[in-house]
């Protein structure tokens, strides 16, 4: 008898890609996110290309949710994998919920920014999106890693958390340097909501890494 932790969905193939064609098409949003916040950094304001973007987003989200609602289809009408379907159906969520605040904050930015960043932030700005869009795609690769082996989770997750602490300093000296500057108070405070925006799509990479950690142990009991 193997000690290996069983393949979750057994031979339902069928529901294993489902779940692949859902998690790639997240990833698949966060690279046009990355694409559109380095269209606009580069142009210095909102362009027809970063718009472009974020219809890919809104587009990339309508097939998740259409995914998602196929997958609780199935695995409610077959009957499938009863005690670990409600872990599955919250990953699940909280991966549709990460994406959906990628394009709200994204839509933000490009609306309420329409001037683009001041260029003596600019730099600033490109390392904090490298930095925390890295946090969001370990935790995608986290994610697609529990459906395949768990026991592996643990160490992606670990990766995720240095990302976001990362992304907490670069945020902060980010913050200190826009607020030291001759800017006003009112574009300082745009560019801080600008900041925020990054940081906490990592704040959100790192919960949801916390909860793939305790399902990646429960897993694994």
């Amino acid at each position: 008898m193997t000690s290996e932790t069983p393949p979750l969905f057994g031979k339902t193939r069928f529901l294993q890609g489902l779940i692949d064609e859902f998690i790639d098409q997240i990833n698949e949003g966060t690279i046009y996110l990355e694409m559109g916040i380095k269209a606009y950094l580069s142009a210095g304001a909102a362009t027809p290309a970063c718009e472009e973007k974020l219809r890919q987003i809104v587009d990339t989200k309508e097939r998740c949710a259409e995914l998602r609602r196929r997958i609780l289809t199935l695995l409610y009408t077959e009957m499938l994998i009863p005690d670990a379907r409600g872990d599955v159906l919250k990953l699940l969520g909280e991966l549709f919920a990460l994406l959906d605040e990628m394009g709200s904050k994204y839509e933000d930015l490009i609306i309420e920014h329409p001037g683009g960043i001041h260029c003596e932030f600019r730099e600033d700005f490109e390392d904090l999106n490298s930095i925390a869009l890295k946090c969001v795609r370990t935790v995608i690769t986290a994610a697609r890693t529990f459906f395949r082996d768990p026991p592996s989770v643990r160490d992606h997750i670990n990766d995720v958390r240095i990302f976001e602490s990362e992304t907490d300093i670069v945020a902060l000296r980010l913050k200190k340097r826009i607020y030291g500057s001759d800017l006003s108070f009112e574009r300082k405070t745009q560019l801080r909501d600008a900041t925020n925006m990054l940081d906490k799509l990592a704040d959100r990479s790192e919960s949801l890494g916390d909860d793939l950690a305790i399902f990646a142990i429960k897993r694994a009991l």
